[in-house]
């Protein structure tokens, strides 16, 4: 499930791509292109032209191209980057770990023979042209404590459903969710205006720490309480069974003993 640490490596092998030039694009599957964009429209910008840049914001990775247009990549759930053949992350939790052309939904060929794939067997990414990036809240790599307590105060919404919401927080996905609220010791399903400010505090002390441990460990995927992520699973910290719902919409696990 690419997150926020699997898009930031996405992001760095697409550094690799930044100064090649645009020979061909492969767009199969109209489906993977969103916002009305088509493939006669990313040929006429991108043919012939080069790579910029490779940037990020939250789970969205962004190519810049010569002349101005900017090309968004969305990964849902089970989407992976390669360039040149090569994988960042490996193998996807909840992803099959085989390759099929038939999943390649989206490629650039490079005038130098090089490839860019984007590569989804679920379908749930995507491919869009200039997106609008002006609802995506700060990244959760940079977001301050006042930003976070700013994102949290007022609502009632779950505390997960609101760390969920790229308009507020970008980055945090289902796996990192869990992982966070299991190490700050805090029910998802709390009010997230309910936290107090040392709670605020703490949330934010173990969202960076989350995310540092995370990102050295390969992927949002190697958490603590990840592996027991599964009916029968048990608290790493104390031992008791993990509960099981819906929050948000996410199926969320925690401990009911020491998350409050």
């Amino acid at each position: 499930m690419p997150e926020l640490i699997e898009v930031e490596r996405y992001r760095v092998l697409a550094e690799q791509a930044v100064g090649r030039t645009v020979a061909a694009v492969e767009a199969p599957d109209p489906w993977f292109l969103k916002g009305g964009t088509t493939a006669p429209a990313l040929e006429a910008v991108l043919v012939g032209n080069r790579i910029t840049d490779a940037r990020r914001i939250g789970k969205l990775l962004l190519l810049d191209v010569d002349g101005g247009p900017v090309v968004g990549v969305r990964f849902g759930m089970t989407g992976t980057l390669l360039v040149d053949g090569t994988d960042a992350v490996g193998p996807l939790l909840y992803s099959p770990t085989r390759r099929d052309a038939a999943w390649e939904r989206w490629s650039l060929h490079f005038a130098d023979g090089g490839r860019l794939i984007v590569h989804d067997p679920r379908r749930l990414g995507g491919v869009t042209l200039d997106p609008d990036v002006s609802g995506i809240g700060p990244d959760a790599t940079v977001i301050g404590v006042a930003e976070l307590a700013a994102a949290l105060d007022g609502s009632s919404a779950p505390l997960k459903a609101r760390l969920l919401d790229q308009s507020r927080i970008a980055g945090i996905g289902n796996l990192i969710g869990d992982e966070l609220l299991w190490r700050a010791e805090l029910s998802p399903l709390r009010p997230s205006g309910s936290l107090s400010k040392v709670e605020v505090r703490r949330l934010h002390r173990n969202l960076v720490r989350t995310l540092a441990e995370l990102t050295e460990r390969g992927g949002c995927h190697l958490g603590d309480v990840i592996p027991e992520r599964h009916p029968g699973g048990r608290c790493p910290r104390d031992g008791a069974p993990l509960t099981r719902a819906a929050v948000g919409g996410r199926t969320s696990w925690w401990c009911p003993v020491h998350q409050v």
